[in-house]
C-alpha cells in the first residue's frame, strides 16, 4: 500500500518521512540499516558454516568470499541481481522439497503433529514470536527497491503478498513434518532438525541436499539483505541523513555503488570482529521498530491509496511494539541505545551543518 504511493528506494525510511515526519523516517531507516547489517554478517557466516559442513576457522574467510562475490553482482545492476536471486530460490526450493519428500517417505515413526506447551508462559511465547519475526522480515524488502521496479504500483503489492504467502506455506509444511517425525523435543534438542529427521528415517544421505539447500538459502537471504540495506543508505544519503557521497549512483548500471560497497565493508568488519550468535534479538528489535513505523505510516493514508482497512495497520502497530518490548532484555536495551545514539548523532550533525 505504501510502496504503491511512494515508489522510491528506501522503503519505510521514505514512508515515515512522507507520512509522519523526518524524525520518524530517520528512526525507521537507522533501525533498518543497523539491524540488517548485523543480519548480513550472520547470513554470511551461516552460509559459510553450512558450505564447510560445520563450524570451522575458515568460516570467516569463506564468508568474506561470499560477501565479496554478492557485492560484485549487486554493483552490476538490478537485472543481474534478480537473475541470481531467481536461480538461488529455485535451488533452495528444490533441495528443501527433495529433503522433505524423502524424510516423509522413509520415516518409520509418525505421531500427531502437535506440540505440548508444557510450562510455556505468555511472555515466553511473545518473546519467541519476536525472535521468529527475524525469519519473516524479507517480504517487504521488495519495497526498498521501489524505483528499480517496473510498474511498482502493481508489481510491489503483488510480489509482497505472494512472497509472504509462499514462505508461510513452506514454513508450515516443514514445521508439521518435523513435529510428526521427531516431535517437539527432537526439534528442541537439535541445531539441524531437518538433518535429525533424516537420520531418524535412516536416510542421512539426504543431508547432502539439505546442506546445499541451506547454503544457497543463506546466500539468497544475504543477497536480499545487502540490496535492501544499500538502497536504504542511498535514500538516507539523498536527504542528508547520511553523508551525501553515499548517494552516488553508477551512471552505467544505475545502482548505488558507493553505498553498496560501504555496506559490504561494514558487514565484513562484523564478520571478522563480532560474535553473531546473539545478533538475531538485536536485529529483530530494529526490524520490529521499522515495521511499527510502517504500520503507523500506512494508517495515515487516505483515498485511492488505501488498499486495506485501518484496523489492520492498528493491529500491526500494536503487535510490533508488543513483540519488540518482550524480546530478551539485553536485545531491547542495546537496540534502544543504538537507535537513541543515531537520533542524537543526527541532531549533533544538523547543529554543526552551516545554514544557507
Amino acid at each position: 500500500q505504501l510502496a504503491a504511493q511512494f515508489p522510491e528506494s528506501g522503503g519505510t525510511y521514505v514512508y515515515g518521512r512522507e507520512c509522519l515526519g523526518e524524525s520518524w523516517g530517520f528512526v525507521a531507516g537507522w533501525a533498518f540499516v543497523v539491524g540488517k547489517t548485523a543480519s548480513c554478517a550472520a547470513m554470511a557466516i551461516t552460509a559459510a558454516t553450512y558450505a564447510l559442513g560445520g563450524e570451522a576457522r575458515a568460516a570467516q574467510v569463506v564468508g568474506l568470499g561470499i560477501l565479496a562475490t554478492l557485492s560484485f553482482v549487486l554493483t552490476r545492476g538490478i537485472t543481474k541481481t534478480a537473475r541470481l536471486a531467481r536461480v538461488l530460490l529455485t535451488i533452495t526450493l528444490a533441495c528443501l522439497t527433495a529433503t522433505a519428500l524423502v524424510v516423509a517417505a522413509f520415516s518409520r515413526q509418525w505421531s500427531a503433529p502437535t506440540a505440548g506447551v508444557g510450562e510455556a508462559t505468555a511472555y515466553g511465547i511473545l518473546q519467541s514470536a519476536g525472535l521468529l519475526f527475524f525469519a519473516f522480515a524479507g517480504y517487504a524488502r521488495i519495497a526498498t527497491l521501489g524505483e528499480e521496479v517496473r510498474s511498482p504500483e502493481v508489481t510491489i503489492p503483488r510480489a509482497i503478498t505472494r512472497a509472504l504467502g509462499v514462505v508461510i506455506a513452506l514454513y508450515a509444511a516443514l514445521a508439521l513434518l518435523l513435529l510428526a517425525t521427531i516431535g517437539a523435543d527432537g526439534i528442541a534438542a537439535s541445531a539441524l532438525p531437518l538433518l535429525a529427521a533424516a537420520q531418524a528415517a535412516d536416510v542421512s544421505w539426504v543431508g547432502v541436499f539439505l546442506r546445499v539447500g541451506a547454503t544457497v538459502a543463506s546466500v539468497g537471504a544475504l543477497l536480499g539483505l545487502l540490496s535492501g540495506v544499500g538502497r536504504t543508505v542511498l535514500a538516507m544519503a539523498r536527504r542528508g541523513d547520511l553523508p551525501r557521497r553515499l548517494a552516488a549512483v553508477d551512471p552505467v548500471h544505475s545502482v548505488p555503488t558507493v553505498a553498496q560497497l560501504v555496506v559490504a565493508a561494514a558487514v565484513a568488519g562484523l564478520v571478522l570482529l563480532t560474535d553473531l550468535r546473539h545478533a538475531i534479538g538485536f536485529s529483530s528489535f530494529g526490524v520490529l521498530l521499522y515495521y511499527a513505523i510502517a504500520n503507523a505510516s500506512a494508517w495515515t493514508q487516505t483515498g485511492a491509496y488505501r488498499r486495506w482497512p485501518r484496523w489492520i495497520q492498528g493491529a500491526g502497530l500494536v503487535g510490533c511494539l508488543v513483540l519488540a518490548l518482550t524480546l530478551p532484555p539485553g536485545s531491547v536495551v542495546v537496540g534502544a541505545l543504538v537507535v537513541a545514539g543515531g537520533v542524537l548523532g543526527r541532531r549533533w550533525l544538523a547543529a554543526r551543518r552551516p545554514t544557507r
